[in-house]
């Protein structure tokens, strides 16, 4: 039965990185997150498809160990392959579609 999402622009979670599963696909999941603090520096164990749906992100990655920045708004994306380190830090609330593989971190 196909799904309808209508609340992704007003999506609230109970906690920063909260996320709501919307499906899994061919062993990568899709969720919803909401957030207003940022996240960690990570590395992923696949690639990430990072959406900004709502608000404003200050996406920080490091290439050849030099840590860089790019501002994300509503329809911009980030693309991480295996192995880029990153860390999102949203200015004020912040609501993100992630496409990863399931149980990544």
């Amino acid at each position: 039965m196909p799904s309808i999402v209508t609340d992704a622009r007003t999506f609230i979670a109970e906690r920063a990185w909260g996320s709501r599963d919307l499906a899994e696909i061919d062993g990568a999941s899709v969720r919803l997150h909401w957030t207003d603090q940022p996240y960690v520096w990570h590395v992923n164990d696949g690639p990430e498809v990072f959406v900004v749906l709502e608000g404003v992100v200050e996406m920080r990655f490091r290439e050849g160990g030099v840590e860089k920045s790019a501002r994300l708004e509503p329809t911009d994306m980030f693309i991480a392959q295996v192995g880029d380190e990153h860390v999102a830090h949203p200015i004020g609330e912040a609501r993100i579609l992630v496409i990863e593989r399931k149980g990544s971190v």
